[in-house]
């Protein structure tokens, strides 16, 4: 029993001898380290010579720049753009129903939304004149009105397209383009040409969803 407790004893003492050491060799380390720097500001200092602080000078501190707000309503409405692209290709009485009256309605829409839309059951909100455009500039106008519209909540618009006499051979070129545009977009509920007062068949009355 003795011969283990002394045993316990020198291993004790051997541990405390080895971190004494280790203190002593670490201590040695930081106090070289430390030397070593102030022999180096010593030799910046003699190299540099007898210097003296810059005086504080008034400075005023301007607030940064604010971010310049990113045009995520833009982008997303160019992104829509390239969603909704309508082609100028498109024959609206191919695919879609299209009656005598040049009228139209979404499958789903009943008849009688076509018919209290010519009756002038919704007010019109909204106007947009394609007369003298050329049929890319009638087309992005068009666009971009309808995209107006929705934002703002109307529900029912007005698009003139004129009756085509001033084309050539008085072929309505332009009224036929809009036909297709307009049965393309999927926010036309329904369309239908305009009572003579209100254009003729020179305009479409367009009913869009809320």
């Amino acid at each position: 029993m003795k011969s283990n407790s002394l045993q316990d004893l020198k291993q004790i003492r051997q541990r405390l001898a080895e971190a004494r050491a280790r203190a002593a060799e670490e201590a040695a380390a930081r106090e070289a380290a430390a030397r070593r720097e102030r022999a180096g500001q010593a030799l910046f200092a003699r190299a540099v010579g007898p210097v003296q602080p810059l005086r504080a000078h008034a400075r005023v501190l301007h607030a940064p720049a604010p971010t310049a707000p990113e045009p995520r309503q833009r982008q997303r409405d160019e992104q829509a753009v390239l969603r909704e692209s309508i082609s100028d290709e498109f024959d609206a009485s191919t695919l879609l129903q299209v009656d005598e009256h040049l009228s139209f309605r979404r499958p789903g829409i009943g008849p009688d939304v076509a018919a209290r839309l010519r009756r002038g059951h919704w007010a019109v909100q909204g106007q947009i004149d394609l007369h003298g455009l050329r049929v890319h500039e009638a087309r992005e106008a068009l666009g971009q009105f309808l995209r107006d519209a929705r934002r703002a909540g109307w529900r029912c618009v007005r698009v003139v397209h004129g009756k085509g006499l001033g084309s050539p051979g008085r072929v309505p070129v332009l009224k036929g383009k809009v036909h297709g545009w307009l049965a393309q977009k999927h926010e036309v509920l329904a369309f239908v040409q305009a009572r003579p007062l209100e254009g003729g068949a020179g305009a479409l009355l367009v009913l869009l969803d809320k």
